[in-house]
């Protein structure tokens, strides 16, 4: 199936499921909470700060879609063998991350206020060094949440494959950046970080959603 075969309903609620994700995942304090701290620790602007955000949020895709490819690679290889068996695997693969997140976020109490500080002291390191530390920080670690997505759709052909990494960009890059953004603005950083006690249910809860609707899309 070519991607003008696909039906424009199911490509636009692929792709919204997508951007939905990468929001979501981008909402994670891992994301965007070191941006905040290493910005003021090194006394940067908020535009030295987006900068970095946007600079690991897009260096997180890359290494996302480089993974993904490899998967689709491997699973079109498989699906040779097994006919059909890609929708399966990606629904799989979605359910279980998703009752991953959605059971660690009931057994496992976030560390809010009774945690240790995390201060920074002077900056010790340059701006290049911190820099280029905390986008390789993301760099290194694909978006795992992502990766059925492009199994799901390794079929569709490279158009479609290259809209759900164009949708991944967006969402995560706008996740982080709206968080950091509002952290830098005055909000307090512990009221944001209790979004993370509700960010993996409504993510497990998000994923096992969409790798059912895949099931039953391909059923």
């Amino acid at each position: 199936m070519t991607p003008s075969d696909l039906q424009q309903p199911i490509l636009l609620s692929v792709l919204g499921a997508g951007l939905a994700t990468a929001f979501l995942h981008a909402a994670l304090p891992t994301h965007w909470l070191p941006f905040v701290l290493v910005g003021r620790a090194q006394r940067w602007s908020l535009t030295q700060v987006m900068s970095a955000v946007i600079t690991a949020g897009l260096a997180h895709i890359v290494t996302t879609a480089v993974v993904g490819s490899l998967i689709v690679v491997a699973g079109l290889a498989l699906d040779r063998w097994i006919a059909g068996v890609l929708p399966w695997i990606s629904a799989g693969l979605l359910f279980a991350f998703g009752a991953f997140y959605l059971v660690r976020a009931l057994i496992k109490r976030p560390v809010l206020a009774g945690g240790p500080p995390m201060d920074f002291a002077e900056p010790s390191v340059s701006h290049r060094a911190a820099f280029i530390g905390l986008v390789a920080t993301l760099a290194i670690s694909p978006g795992e949440v992502l990766l059925p997505f492009y199994l799901a759709q390794a079929t569709q052909g490279f158009a479609v494959l290259a809209a759900l990494t164009v949708v991944f960009a967006i969402g995560t890059v706008a996740g982080m950046a709206a968080f950091t953004a509002l952290a830098r603005a005055g909000y307090s950083i512990l009221r944001l970080e209790r979004w993370a006690r509700y960010e993996g249910a409504a993510l497990g809860l998000s994923l096992i959603l969409i790798g059912v609707l895949l099931a039953t899309q391909h059923h």
